[in-house]
């Protein structure tokens, strides 16, 4: 980082905060609730089928900006997500109405947790100047997600695929991060959990992209590797 940063931008979910629980964990317990005969390798059933669901689902960016039929979009994005979920590991008949409720649940600032660091990190990079943001490919419910945890007032944007009509690894939706902040991607970072989303997308936008690696199980020497978010700190500050 030669160039003075003045900008940091984050990925969301894993990177800030996570699921309280698992995901499979969450929709066991609410599919069994709507009907879902559990089998005793469904949590790992649903961990797996999760997994390669979301892994094959197209980018969760969308053409429509009008809020109500911006949200169908996403509902539908992740309505065909946890239906290949439940297609693979056993379909039940009251689906529709398990999907409703857990769609609701994953809004709920209850089913996500801080990192321990979060907001003690955020507040003191706040504190030293730095302008912060979210890049993230996550949806609307983002917004209320992060109001309920407490932070949304430390991050002055929040950049999501189904707004900016781009998803990460596309360099679109950092440049329109960028762009918010009326900076040159050299003076911006992003920081999050996936090599290829956060760290590669980043770069592609011209942008430092680091790897938040929190289970330290990244081996290449050529990427900027952190393993909590405290280690920012010094990081940033040193390219000041």
């Amino acid at each position: 980082m030669k160039t003075p940063i003045q900008l940091i931008l984050f990925d969301a979910a894993e990177t800030l905060f996570h699921v309280n629980g698992s995901v499979a964990e969450i929709y066991l317990r609410y599919a069994v609730k709507q009907g879902f005969q559990q089998k005793p390798d469904s949590l790992e059933a649903i961990t797996q089928s999760f997994k390669r669901a979301f892994r094959e689902a197209p980018p969760p960016a969308f053409v429509e900006m009008v809020p109500a039929k911006l949200k169908q979009c996403e509902r539908l994005w992740w309505f065909d997500i946890v239906h290949s979920v439940f297609y693979r590991v056993g379909m039940f008949e009251r689906f529709d109405e398990f999907f409703e409720e857990v769609f609701r649940v994953f809004e709920d600032a209850r089913s996500w947790v801080l990192y321990p660091e979060t907001e003690r990190v955020l507040a003191q990079l706040r504190d030293q100047g730095f302008e912060l943001g979210i890049v993230s490919n996550f949806d609307s419910r983002l917004f209320t997600i992060l109001r309920g945890l407490g932070i949304e007032s430390y991050f002055n944007s929040v950049t999501i695929s189904s707004l900016a009509q781009a998803a990460k690894p596309a360099a679109r939706i950092f440049e329109l991060a960028v762009e918010k902040h009326a900076m040159d991607p050299e003076e911006a970072v992003h920081i999050g959990d996936s090599l290829r989303d956060d760290v590669e997308g980043a770069q592609k936008a011209g942008l430092t992209g680091i790897l938040l690696d929190r289970k330290r199980v990244v081996r290449d020497s050529s990427v900027l590797v952190i393993h909590a978010l405290d280690e920012l700190l010094s990081l940033v500050t040193r390219s000041q």
